[in-house]
């Protein structure tokens, strides 16, 4: 049986394995961090729900806003890319061009 704090590890081990086998594409890669802010969120919400300190509360919104922002600058990056160089395979950036 799947407990919460078991299904929110597995979904971040998921998440970092993700990370290192798709790191072809850039979209599949900002997916991949967007399933380990979403896995530290539910943790964090667990975490937060368990003790009784009500700071920790405050600790997961602060995460959930960052996340937000977080997605926000990298579809602007992933567009602003795909624009650039007509795909968004990150083998074909060249970060160090002008």
């Amino acid at each position: 049986m799947l407990t919460p704090l078991l299904l929110t590890a597995l979904n971040f081990s998921l998440g970092c394995l993700g990370l290192i086998l798709n790191r072809a594409h850039l979209l599949s890669a900002l997916l991949c961090l967007e399933l380990l802010l979403v896995s530290l969120f539910s943790g964090l919400a667990l975490w937060s729900s368990a003790t009784t300190n009500p700071s920790f509360s405050s600790t997961v919104m602060i995460l959930l806003a960052l996340s937000a922002c977080e997605a926000s600058a990298g579809l602007g990056l992933l567009v602003s890319i795909s624009r650039t160089h007509g795909s968004d395979l990150v083998r074909s950036l060249n970060l160090l061009q002008r």
